[in-house]
């Protein structure tokens, strides 16, 4: 995972597999990335898996995020997209998939 910041707007680059085994790093690198946010954007072009233990991160930022600010998740894959669809994320925020070049 890598962190880019930009004032009280940051991207958190999600890549690989967040699954059990590194999904509590993850959702302490988020809550560092949260201090004096009030836009961010979670990059999923790299991210090839999400367990429920990584959604409970997601979910951690959101509601750290309340109404302070807005949270998006972008370039997600068609397979992560129907994780967070079947798991009502795509209810709660704003999910874009990664277009596909033809």
């Amino acid at each position: 995972m890598r962190i880019e910041r930009d004032g009280e707007r940051v991207t958190v680059f999600a890549e690989g597999r967040i699954d059990a085994n590194n999904a509590p790093q993850f959702a302490a690198d988020m809550e560092t990335a949260l201090e004096g946010t009030t836009d961010l954007t979670i990059e999923c072009t790299g991210l090839e898996y999400i367990s429920s233990s990584g959604l409970r991160a997601v979910m951690l930022a959101l509601k750290t995020m309340g109404d302070r600010g807005q949270i998006r998740i972008t370039g997600v894959n068609d397979y992560v997209y129907t994780i967070f669809e079947v798991t009502g994320f795509t209810e709660m925020m704003e999910i874009d998939t990664a277009k596909k070049k033809i």
